[in-house]
């Protein structure tokens, strides 16, 4: 995010042909983005090409309230024991870990390891029990259940000694990696702490050293704004690294999503409600990723005051080339002051 003393450049009325590339960095993600503006057609001319339809054959969905024989094992529902469930935790049928290999896995990583066994947790959160249902479709009290849903997990996964990372992700539509249409999360835990959450505390700390401030803390600079509530600012990133790309950050300073209670999740709720139908409407309901980024389980209490989870919504309206494979900076046709702009002017009305 930009420090507080940064104020972007005022576009005004410039047309996209006059309007010169730009590098940011962002502290967050540790990575240098490129916007180039010349590649891209006004801001609100961004729509998904191919718009996310549900399954047409929902009968032979397993997901579905009634079909619950057809899933991997149960962890838990909302309400718990209850046939007319809202919310279902399963295994994952075809899991990327595995979960009965712990007694394997008490080796500890270093930094000179090359294998170890591949335990870990591939959980699914069912978001509702009708095929119909979409996240967004639901209110922020029953949004705020999946959000709890998803702490009630990670904190029966970190019992677990052997877990580091836990990732909460949403894949909405075929383009974004879902190969299920009804609606549904994922939750994987890992034996190790992945590379991107090491750069983004790598970046974080070099922020804080320099400046004595949290940069997610500082994630209020009004032309970045799209909207905010009582606990939480949604925001498009100063050096977003996708068009489009929304962030959701506590107000408060906190470490890990798993602390959030039960007020915050509803708050939460709304806002990540909001967020997800403004950016339908606004591009042509566009398949959509978005990733709950927390910190390590294990995480020291001197890396505390830099470390501020948040909530990272992606569109998928582009995709990833060579050059962006090749170097890790990526190009964004589209200044993120822009997107706040036209994203805060949606109307839902």
């Amino acid at each position: 995010m930009a420090s507080p003393s940064h104020t972007p450049p005022d576009h005004g009325a410039d047309s996209v042909e006059t309007r010169s590339p730009e590098l940011r960095k962002d502290p967050v993600t540790n990575r240098w983005v490129i916007f180039s503006p010349a590649r891209a057609k006004r801001p609100t001319d961004f729509k998904s090409k191919s718009p996310e339809n549900p399954n047409p054959k929902p009968s032979s969905c397993p997901f579905c309230i009634g079909r619950e024989h057809e899933c991997a094992p149960e962890i838990f529902r909302v309400p718990d024991d209850d046939p007319n469930w809202k919310i279902r935790v399963i295994e994952n049928l075809y899991p990327a870990l595995s979960r009965n290999l712990e007694a394997q896995s008490n080796q500890p990583a270093t930094a000179t390891t090359r294998s170890i066994a591949g335990f870990g947790f591939h959980d699914v959160v069912i978001e509702a029990p009708l095929h119909s249902i979409q996240l967004s479709d639901i209110d922020p009290v029953g949004i705020g259940d999946v959000l709890i849903a998803y702490r009630k997990r990670i904190e029966q996964i970190a019992q677990h000694d052997s877990i580091n990372y836990i990732q909460v992700f949403k894949n909405h539509g075929a383009s974004a990696g879902a190969s299920m249409s009804h609606s549904h999360s994922q939750i994987m835990a890992l034996p190790v702490v992945p590379p991107t959450v090491t750069s983004r505390l790598d970046g974080t700390k070099d922020y804080f050293e320099e400046t004595g401030k949290c940069c997610l803390c500082e994630a209020k600079a009004k032309h970045f704004v799209i909207d905010d509530s009582s606990h939480f600012v949604s925001v498009a990133p100063y050096a977003s690294t996708y068009p489009f790309e929304v962030w959701i950050v506590p107000k408060d300073h906190s470490s890990h999503f798993h602390h959030l209670d039960d007020v915050k999740a509803v708050d939460l709720g709304g806002v990540l409600k909001l967020m997800l139908q403004k950016i339908a409407k606004q591009l042509n309901d566009p398949p959509y990723n978005y990733m709950i980024h927390t910190s390590p389980l294990k995480v020291m209490e001197s890396q505390l005051p830099y470390t501020h989870w948040f909530l990272q919504i992606v569109p998928q309206l582009s995709g990833v080339g060579g050059f962006e494979m090749g170097t890790g900076c990526y190009i964004n046709p589209v200044f993120p002051e822009d997107v706040a702009k036209v994203l805060r002017e949606v109307s839902l009305s």
